[in-house]
């Protein structure tokens, strides 16, 4: 009898082990399919490539056949190659000694520093904070940038959207949000980038004491789609960590169209069916959910800046007009105003913060609102203007624009290196539009560049 049990042991043991690993029977494109392992979506494997263990992430199940993903370079697999199931879904080693780290799309480090230590992990895809639990925002964030502090107000938990063409400034505009921010942390995750352009940004856009306070997860442009894809997901699990330590932190994302193509290329690969120029349904699908991601809980904030690269300036080609509709406000790069030497090149008249309302105060609201009547009212009579048809004293509104012109445009250009607080911000605003703005709308977040929370880690 002894042996009989011995024996039935021996066979579920190795039952187990067959259904936990499987042998690829077809590659096609970026789709690896195998027969088993008996996985779930989501569930990350071990391919054996020539003896080095790639990781993969399961993406289709079809009755016996597992369709698969991998996270690097796969040349060199063949039919045959081992599969084997870990159980585990992706996840990012979370820790206080992230600050100032590099880490990969799937949550490694890549700067050749010393490994992170803890024992916390965050899942890479997770849901977002219920609704009714994300208090109101009230709180003002800080960016340091004039246009947006004093006539695009935003709020601590806010989501905003940077929407620009291609070599407009947004990654230099992020750079300046990143140094000058009073927020504890930032989180900056570049997706789909040039390799070139990491270097670039750490020493020309961020700086030395922008790291020191910051964390970027970086994917660039030559990696798998699958790893681009998922990279987005590791820096929001970065984000919600430091947010659940009570912290403010600020997202840098950039940029959603790389993550939407990143997906576009998946949804292709299996079969899915274009719908908007190309775009699958799922792309449309995961946006929401990674934007909701971001916010305010009842732990901490996340205000979240996320770029979109707007094909050939079409603001209403799809990935445009659907982030607009999920974010609480958008930022316009104008080309033409990047052109003319005007940096950063925020056109005021397309850009809306839906949350200005209910952050900024009474006096300053009126400001700026005064202010972007004085840039409407040049930009409505801007041809004639140029071309010496305008008389003084036709129109009283656009004699006091052409007044301002030059006062309010020393007031929106800026250097990438100046940081402007927001007492200064909001007193030459006053200036500009004749009001006295009261100190008690000028007090939160001026020089504070490292909160208590951030002391205490």
């Amino acid at each position: 009898m002894e042996n009989l049990f011995e024996k039935y042991v021996d066979a579920v043991e190795q039952t187990e082990t067959i259904t936990s690993v499987g042998y690829i029977c077809r590659a096609r494109g970026l789709l690896l399919e195998s027969r088993g392992p008996q996985a779930v979506i989501g569930e990350i494997c071990l391919l054996d490539v020539r003896g080095v263990e790639v990781q993969a992430e399961v993406v289709a199940l079809s009755e016996h056949i597992v369709s698969l993903m991998a996270f690097a370079d796969t040349s060199g697999i063949e039919i045959g190659s081992r599969v084997k199931a870990t159980g585990s879904m992706l996840s990012v080693l979370c820790s206080p000694e992230l600050l100032g780290r590099i880490l990969g799309p799937l949550g490694s480090t890549i700067d050749g520093k010393k490994p992170i230590t803890g024992n916390v992990r965050y899942p890479a895809l997770a849901k977002p904070p219920p609704a009714l639990s994300r208090p109101p925002i009230k709180k003002r964030v800080i960016t340091g940038i004039r246009a947006i502090d004093g006539l695009l107000a935003c709020g601590e938990g806010q989501r905003l959207g940077i929407f620009a063409g291609s070599g407009v400034g947004k990654s230099t505009f992020q750079g300046m949000i990143a140094r000058n921010t009073a927020a504890d942390v930032n989180v900056i995750a570049l997706i789909g980038e040039r390799g070139r352009e990491l270097n670039d940004f750490i020493e020309q856009s961020l700086g030395e004491e922008g790291l020191k306070r910051s964390v970027l997860v970086v994917a660039t442009s030559d990696q798998p789609a699958l790893a681009r894809l998922r990279g987005a997901y590791i820096a929001a699990a970065v984000a919600e960590y430091f947010r659940d330590r009570g912290m403010n932190v600020m997202l840098l994302f950039d940029s959603v169209t790389r993550f939407a193509r990143a997906q576009r290329e998946i949804a292709l690969s299996i079969g899915e069916v274009p719908a908007q120029r190309g775009y699958t349904p799922s792309v449309f699908e995961l946006l929401p959910k990674l934007l909701e991601r971001a916010g305010a809980s009842d732990k901490g904030t996340i205000t979240a800046f996320y770029t979109v690269l707007v094909d050939g300036d079409d603001m209403d080609e799809p990935i445009s007009d659907n982030v607009r509709g999920i974010l609480d406000g958008h930022i316009v790069l104008s080309r033409n105003l990047a052109s003319r030497g005007h940096y950063p090149a925020v056109d005021i008249l397309q850009s809306i913060s839906r949350l200005e309302s209910e952050i900024a105060g009474p006096e300053s609201k009126k400001a700026a609102r005064i202010i972007k009547r004085y840039i409407a009212d040049y930009a409505e009579a801007e041809d004639i203007i140029n071309a010496g048809a305008y008389k003084r004293g036709s129109n009283p509104s656009i004699d006091i624009a052409i007044e301002k012109r030059a006062e309010i445009e020393d007031f929106l250009i800026q250097d990438a290196g100046d940081k402007s607080t927001l007492a200064e911000t909001l007193s030459r605003m006053g200036e500009i539009a004749d009001i006295v703005i009261p100190e008690s709308e000028m007090i939160y977040g001026d020089g504070e560049l490292e909160s208590t929370a951030i002391q205490q880690i």
